[in-house]
């Protein structure tokens, strides 16, 4: 069988397709990236916010459109938390809670998945990837009150910690050059199982018993950090990169929100990363417009946000979700103010990822290459990433695809850094 698999959303449900095609490959059927080819479509959903939900409906819409005589499958939390809505979809044959989700493959071709002991498969045919997203946990504890993930993704849930040495064992001998841990509370990792440093003891493994030559977290709520965490860094295959979301910089919104910070453990705790790692790529999430976010506190955390000089924000515009305890909350903010919020965040957003990059500029960093962006008559243009997390690129004759090569960053122009790879030639 031909599968076409697409996802919406965060890089946990990524974490997921990419599991779910090597799966399928793992039992001889054929992954495309040409929808009118396929026999079965798989789509992972969000559901976060508003529009996620209607992304994900628009994604499937397409689909059916494309390849009318195709089975489509769907999971992932818009599934989860409103299968009546998605049933009705048009081509939509099978839908698929989160619980089920780690079994799909086995659900739809009746085999059991393969585990991690088979020969590494050839990607030809997919979207060649240099970094591969590696779920380690599933689920949340907190409370959060503008957050549907916790009621569709369920309680908060460990691998295992040999399968995922398993997986990234696999990864590495498949040729990645990355792996990316992920989970809906990537820090909470081992807390089920009764370990308080569980992520800290993971991580420690794979730079131990793997050679995987990049290791990259993904977000991470900031009051699991301790000051020992940093000390993973001394190890230079771990990427100089923090995703660590603060949501707002007002206590007293942050208080609404559930959120287990304020200004005065946040500002602590980048400071002692920035000590640690001083190089460190810091970048965050941030929440406008929350039920009774009155100007006065936007200001407040916009003016906190401007002193955390990030590498970058992710800006979204609450979204009222159903089940969730700020649905109920008075006071919910017009959306022209919202929309006039996210602008000024996001141009804060893009003035500090200017900042930080440009600070770099006349010096030569290892750079993971990821893709191919065009052809010019010069050469190819080579996209890829520091390990900080610059997006660079450079025109030459050669495709770099999944190396890592040190390049000299030379100029930083529209969100990606201009570079010079030190290649030698023989």
């Amino acid at each position: 069988m031909k599968v076409h698999l697409r996802m919406t959303g965060c890089r946990l449900n990524q974490s997921e397709i990419d599991l779910m095609a090597r799966q399928f490959e793992a039992q001889g059927h054929q992954i495309t990236d040409e929808a009118d080819q396929a026999d079965w479509f798989v789509v992972n959903t969000c559901a976060v916010t508003q529009q996620a939900t209607s992304s994900s409906r628009k994604l499937i819409r397409e689909l059916h459109r494309a390849n009318q005589g195709a089975e489509i499958t769907v999971t992932g939390c818009y599934a989860q938390i409103s299968p009546e809505e998605v049933q009705v979809i048009p081509g939509v044959t099978r839908i698929i809670d989160n619980i089920g989700k780690d079994t799909l493959v086995e659900q739809l071709t009746g085999k059991p998945a393969e585990s991690f002991d088979y020969e590494p498969i050839s990607r030809d045919g997919r979207i060649s990837r240099t970094r591969a997203f590696v779920k380690v946990q599933d689920g949340c504890d907190n409370a959060c009150t503008f957050c549907v993930t916790t009621i569709a993704r369920g309680a908060g849930r460990s691998r295992p910690m040999q399968d995922i040495l398993d997986e990234i064992r696999y990864l590495e001998a498949a040729g990645y050059q990355e792996a990316v841990l992920t989970g809906v509370h990537l820090g909470s990792y081992g807390h089920d199982l009764g370990q308080s440093d569980g992520l800290f003891q993971l991580a420690q493994a794979i730079l131990r018993e793997t050679a995987i030559p990049r290791l990259r977290l993904s977000s991470l709520e900031p009051w699991d950090l301790s000051e020992g965490f940093f000390s993973l860094w001394q190890d230079p295959r771990v990427c100089r990169h923090l995703h660590l979301p603060l949501q707002s910089g007002s206590d007293r919104t942050l208080k609404r929100m559930l959120r287990r910070t304020n200004q005065a453990n946040f500002s602590a705790l980048v400071s002692a990363a920035r000590e640690a790692v001083p190089e460190i790529c810091i970048t965050t999430d941030v929440i406008v417009g929350f039920p009774g976010e009155t100007e006065s506190e936007f200001s407040e955390s916009y003016a906190f946000i401007e002193a955390m000089d990030f590498a970058g924000l992710h800006v979204f515009p609450y979204s009222k979700r159903p089940g969730t305890a700020a649905a109920r909350m008075r006071n919910h903010v017009r959306d022209e103010v919202k929309k006039d919020r996210s602008a000024r965040l996001i141009a804060l957003s893009k003035a500090g990822e200017g900042r930080f990059a440009q600070r770099f500029i006349g010096q030569t960093f290892p750079v993971l290459w990821e893709q191919i962006a065009g052809v010019t008559q010069e050469g190819f243009m080579n996209v890829g990433y520091t390990d900080h997390y610059i997006r660079v690129r450079c025109i030459h004759p050669r495709v770099l695809t999944n190396q890592i090569l040190p390049a000299l960053l030379l100029q930083y122009t529209d969100h990606q850094m201009q570079v010079l790879p030190m290649i030698e030639e023989g």
